[in-house]
């Protein structure tokens, strides 16, 4: 057994094929992979790794199948499900998947091809563990992978409360305790035992507070489009393919971009943190439904086309824009199944909180266009021609206008 002292757990307690598995290259990559990206540009100590969430999300693992009485295989397969679950992450996590899922088809939960062989492929068979229920738990397949991966999932518990941790931010806080107390399996479904309606609605809160905190904090938005396009520039030189960056830790991408010519001066402001700056920041009113829907579904060429031309109107060279599309607001914990008067029903049928969080996602999404500092007034005023904006207020959205959105259905396939 291996005892591991843990800034948000405490001590973790891993051991049998959890322990073996710790020794692996693929688990040990994760030390070198950021949790948050590029999001230690806004919050200094944000330095926190995959692999601590590996770590702590088998310690919630756990605890949540000591709860639920999962014992034997299945429990010794969940808890190498929690283990392995980010081994697929690109460097720098979800900052440059979405880029690299276009030319490898992978997102980081697609992960089979790394737990059929090598390595953890003998660890798994040593310990009699099916690689195939590993990969199936990951994808939150079945009874269990509700618990690997579902709105009540103990990943998303563990990284809410570290991230707040790391971050310093406190609306990530959650209570852990009574969420895995309150944990049953009715008919097949994981759910919230009678009398945690307000448990339930923690988790949605705690996420709502932290999007735009965190993880659409503008600075973290700009400094992971200038990844994304430093990544494109590596990519169109041919120095490296997708599937080799994909396996790349962040140390080695860095590296990798600064060996390129055409990427190495984005990849140098980043590590000297000389960011772009907005020159529009957009709210979904100012943009509207079909102008945010077209943009949303546009093609990469398209947008860079619709860069050149903002680039073009403002007198500077075309690789010096960025337009950036964030994507539809999301409440996929606003499904979580809770008990109430002994009946199942969704959070979203109970809370009357859900539809308020849902018009605050709503009111929190924006539309960026970021370039070099010296240029945001005429990169802005292009912009606006450009997309067709008629922005209240200026091009930089420093407070909502609530009467001007409606619900997250006017996004083209409304929510998760």
């Amino acid at each position: 057994m291996t005892t591991i002292k843990d800034s948000v757990h405490d001590h973790i307690e891993v051991q049998g094929v959890g322990a073996a598995l710790l020794e692996t290259p693929s688990v040990q990559r994760l030390r070198r992979v950021n949790q948050l990206g590029t999001a230690s540009l806004v919050y200094p100590s944000a330095n926190h790794t995959r692999f601590e969430h590996s770590l702590g999300v088998h310690e919630l693992a756990t605890r949540a199948l000591e709860q639920l009485e999962v014992r034997g295989d299945d429990a010794r397969t969940v808890r190498a499900a929690a283990l392995l679950h980010d081994i697929g992450h690109t460097p720098f996590s979800h900052s440059i998947e979405e880029l690299l899922h276009r030319h490898t088809n992978r997102y980081h939960d697609d992960m089979s091809h790394l737990i059929e062989e090598g390595p953890v492929a003998a660890v798994l068979d040593a310990h009699d563990v099916d690689p195939d229920r590993v990969a199936a738990l990951i994808a939150g397949r079945g009874r269990l992978g509700q618990l690997v991966s579902g709105e009540l999932d103990v990943d998303r518990m563990d990284y809410l409360l570290r991230d707040a941790h790391h971050t310093g931010v406190p609306y990530g806080t959650i209570d852990i305790e009574r969420l895995l107390r309150a944990l049953q399996f009715v008919d097949g479904s994981l759910v919230l035992g009678e009398g945690n309606v307000q448990t339930a609605e923690s988790l949605l809160v705690a996420r709502a507070l932290m999007n735009p905190t965190v993880y659409n904090h503008h600075v973290t938005r700009i400094s992971k489009a200038m990844l994304q396009r430093a990544t494109v520039r590596l990519l169109e030189s041919g120095a490296a393919d997708a599937a080799s960056v994909a396996r790349m830790d962040d140390p080695a991408l860095r590296v990798a971009l600064r060996d390129v010519e055409a990427a190495a001066p984005l990849a140098e402001r980043l590590a000297d943190r000389r960011l772009y700056k907005r020159a529009i920041w957009a709210e979904y009113g100012d943009v509207g439904r079909d102008r945010a829907n077209a943009l949303l579904e546009a093609d990469p060429e398209a947008i860079r086309d619709t860069e050149a031309n903002i680039a073009q109107a403002a007198g500077i060279g075309a690789d010096m824009v960025l337009l950036d599309v964030q994507g539809p607001p999301a409440m996929r914990e606003s499904t979580t199944k809770v008990t109430v008067n002994g009946e199942i029903r969704e959070l979203t049928d109970q809370s009357t909180l859900v539809s308020a969080l849902e018009r605050a996602q709503l009111e929190q999404w924006r539309l960026g266009v970021y370039c070099p500092s010296a240029h945001t007034e005429s990169v802005g005023q292009a912009a606006e021609r450009e997309l067709g904006l008629e922005i209240e207020g200026g091009r930089i959205a420093e407070t909502d206008s609530p009467g001007r959105y409606t619900s997250l259905a006017d996004f083209e396939g409304g929510t998760e």
